[in-house]
C-alpha cells in the first residue's frame, strides 16, 4: 500500500438529493481516506421518490473538466458513473486514453432506482465501443448486464455467462452485481471474473428500500481501495463490506428510495 495521498476521480452525474451520483462517489471517497475530485455530467433533479429533471452539460463541459484534473491534480484511479449519452462517453474515453488512466472503473448507470432511464439508448453502443474496452473493472447489476449484452439474466450460471461476453467487449474484470437477481436464497451474491477466473463474494440479503446509490457507491469503493493500490479482488472485499454496512443501517430518510449510510463501514470499523 502507498503512503502517497491516493487520488480518485469520478465522472458522472449529480445527485441534487445527495444519495447517488457525484455526491456518494465523494462521500464514499472521503469515508475511505482516498481525495475525491469530480467532473460532472449532468445535473439531475431527484430525492427519494424519483427523478424529476435531467440536465446535462456539454461534451466540452465535460472534457474540460477532466483535463482540469488530469493537467494538474492528477489521479490514482477513475470511477466513471452516469454518461447520459453518446458524445460525452467519446469525450470521456479520450481523455482517458490521453492521460493513460489504467484503473478505470466503469457504473454502466442505466436506470434510476425509481424508473428513470439516465442513459439514451444511443449511449449504449457507445459505450460498449469506446469505454468498456478501457475499463479495468465494470460493476453492472442485472438489468444493465442485460442491456448490455441482449441476455435475459437469472442464476448463478447465467451471471457468469454475462460476464463473460461483457470482457469480450474488453473489460479486464466484471463485477456482476447480484443484488437483483432473488434466485440465490436470501444472499445477494457478487461475482467477479478476471478473463480466466470467477470469485463469489456473499452477504446476507436485506429486505429494505433504502438502497438509494448503492451501485455508485459500491462501485466508488472499488475505486477507491484500487487508488490506494489493492488488487481487484481485495477492492471487490472491501467495496462488499462497506456496501453492506451502509445497506444494514439505514438512515431513514425519505419517503420513497432513501440514500444507504456511508458512514456506516467506518462506525463498524470503529467498534459502534
Amino acid at each position: 500500500m502507498s503512503t502517497a495521498i491516493a487520488r480518485a476521480l469520478t465522472i458522472a452525474g449529480s445527485d441534487s438529493g445527495g444519495g447517488a451520483g457525484i455526491q456518494a462517489d465523494l462521500k464514499t471517497f472521503q469515508e475511505l481516506r482516498v481525495y475525491g475530485m469530480s467532473a460532472i455530467t449532468a445535473v439531475t433533479s431527484q430525492n427519494t421518490l424519483g427523478v424529476r429533471g435531467i440536465y446535462p452539460l456539454t461534451a466540452d463541459a465535460v472534457r474540460s473538466q477532466v483535463e482540469a484534473i488530469g493537467d494538474d491534480l492528477g489521479t490514482d484511479a477513475v470511477k466513471t458513473g452516469m454518461l447520459f449519452n453518446d458524445e460525452i462517453i467519446v469525450a470521456v474515453a479520450e481523455e482517458i486514453r490521453r492521460y493513460g488512466w489504467s484503473k478505470v472503473v466503469v457504473d454502466p448507470v442505466m436506470i434510476a432506482k425509481g424508473g428513470a432511464s439516465l442513459l439514451l439508448e444511443q449511449a449504449v453502443r457507445a459505450m460498449k465501443e469506446t469505454l468498456l474496452p478501457l475499463a479495468w473493472v465494470v460493476t453492472p447489476n442485472v438489468p444493465e448486464a442485460e442491456a448490455l449484452t441482449g441476455m435475459t439474466i437469472s442464476g448463478i450460471a447465467a451471471r457468469k455467462e454475462a460476464a463473460r461476453r461483457l470482457a469480450d467487449f474488453g473489460a479486464k474484470h466484471v463485477v456482476l452485481k447480484g443484488g437483483h437477481d432473488l434466485s440465490d436464497d436470501g444472499q445477494a451474491i457478487d461475482i467477479l471474473y478476471d478473463g480466466r477466473d470467477f470469485y463469489e463474494f456473499r452477504s446476507e440479503r436485506r429486505e429494505t428500500r433504502h438502497t438509494h446509490g448503492t451501485g455508485c457507491t459500491f462501485a466508488s469503493a472499488i475505486t477507491a481501495e484500487l487508488a490506494k493500490g489493492r488488487d481487484v479482488p481485495e477492492a471487490v472485499e472491501v467495496a462488499k463490506a462497506f456496501i453492506q454496512a451502509a445497506i444494514e443501517y439505514p438512515l431513514g430518510l425519505g419517503q420513497g428510495h432513501g440514500p444507504t449510510n456511508h458512514w456506516a463501514y467506518r462506525d463498524q470499523e470503529r467498534g459502534r
